[in-house]
């Protein structure tokens, strides 16, 4: 029977796409009335970027996508932290894509509609409500945008990859409330600029209580030489900051936060001449949610940020509702379309990004530039004056191990789907 999918985003589509892989049958359903490239820049780490490639994805992504060469730590006065080599770089099989958010999710639309058909990619259905029946469940759909029904749909199991405001878990959890915010604020925006640094470089600069993140994510410059560059800033604000919870993702006010700024113009880096130019900026609260006890009930689970939504550190949201669709997936083609599938795939993946959703809230690898803060906020000759190597070192490590992308480990790991013979060459057809 056909599994349902509730949400259209990253991780929806590539379970869509790996259920398809395995000739498993799957309609995605979208709460919006058409599913457009929206949203700024994102980083798809080494081991989510191998799943994509095995769906046969490599091509598009390097066409419209940066391989990520390095990432680069750096103080509020433009001193570098540490630096490190990505993607292919680094050692790894598979590379790291810088990439805009809506581009990526375009190119998942559109290799799901070529490959599961437009019909099975329904939009303007928002999850109602569900049931179980004597072969599966049954969802029922509205469209948000008239209130009326938009009918119901039957299949072997039900996944929610429909965000941090997942209207699945919110019927799981009615009281969990909405999500958590820690007290900092994020703008986000692109910015026509020159390149820095080696033109694929990552960058984060200063500390816990203010920051600024930026990267490219055209791989070739225009006309005049120009990029286009991705950019977060983000500050803890003050216990008496009222932040306007009625405006989730609202446009940027530039005054609001450009001051904090306008004194990082390092030699390499013009950081306020980026946010001055910027022509469309977004504020965004930075938010996540408590891990919950249970993902799967019966034959319903969560995935993706409906599972685990977490800070945005490390570049790892995305990249982690891709491993969860393809751990889904391999289960589903170990046990069928079942409620064992979806248990093993809890037992795997929700210890695992629990650990990570905890671990992003402590800053992940970025508390590197709050040691340095904390230690040396006048500044620095050399960084080993203030942080010693092995310290660096082991904050990487670290990170790298919980997130499941260590180099050796990640190189020497089996494919997480593995077809069997008859299926992959069908599959190839």
């Amino acid at each position: 029977m056909t599994v349902l999918i509730a949400g259209g985003g990253i991780g929806g589509l590539t379970l869509a796409l790996s259920l398809h892989q395995i000739g498993v049958p799957a309609k995605v359903f979208e709460s919006v009335a058409a599913l457009k490239p929206l949203g700024v820049g994102i980083n798809v780490l080494p081991h989510a970027v191998r799943e994509l490639i095995e769906l046969g994805l490599l091509d598009k992504l390097d066409a419209s996508g940066v391989r990520t060469k390095e990432l680069a730590y750096f103080s509020k006065h433009g001193k570098p932290i540490w630096s490190e080599p990505r993607g292919i770089e680094a050692g790894y099989k598979w590379p790291q894509f810088s990439i805009h958010r809506g581009t990526l999710q375009q190119i998942l639309l559109d290799a799901a509609t070529e490959r599961l058909g437009a019909e099975n990619i329904l939009t303007s259905h928002h999850l109602s409500g569900w049931a179980e029946t004597p072969h599966g469940v049954r969802a029922e759909f509205i469209d948000k945008a008239t209130g009326k029904s938009a009918g119901h749909h039957d299949g072997a199991l039900l996944i929610a990859a429909d965000g941090i405001h997942s209207a699945i878990r919110e019927k799981l959890y009615p009281k969990e409330g909405p999500p958590i915010w820690n007290g900092r604020i994020l703008w986000r925006g692109i910015t026509t600029s020159d390149a820095f640094l080696s033109d694929r470089t990552m960058i984060m600069a200063g500390h816990e209580m203010l920051k600024f993140v930026c990267y490219p994510i055209s791989k070739e410059p225009d006309a005049d030489g120009k990029h286009q560059i991705n950019w977060v800033a983000e500050r803890h604000m003050p216990p008496t900051y009222q932040w306007r919870r009625e405006d989730y993702n609202r446009t940027a006010k530039l005054e609001e936060f450009l001051p904090w700024f306008k004194d990082w113009k390092f030699d390499w880096l013009d950081v306020p001449g980026l946010i001055r130019n910027c022509p469309n900026a977004y504020e965004y609260p930075l938010v996540d949610r408590d891990p919950v006890p249970q993902w799967t009930f019966d034959r319903v689970t969560l995935m993706g940020d409906a599972a685990h939504p977490m800070y945005p550190v490390g570049s790892n949201g995305a990249s982690q509702a891709i491993l969860d669709a393809r751990v889904i997936t391999r289960e589903i083609l170990a046990h069928g379309p079942t409620h064992a599938a979806l248990a093993a795939f809890e037992v795997e993946r929700r210890p695992a990004t629990s650990d990570l959703v905890m671990l992003n809230r402590r800053n992940g690898p970025e508390q590197v530039m709050q040691l340095v803060e904390e230690r040396a906020p006048d500044g620095y000759n050399a960084v080993t004056d203030v942080l010693s190597l092995r310290e660096l070192e082991d904050i990487a490590a670290n990170y790298k191990r919980v997130a499941g992308f260590q180099v050796e480990a990640l190189n020497a790991r089996p494919p997480i789907v593995t077809m069997p013979a008859k299926a992959a060459q069908a599959s190839a057809r």
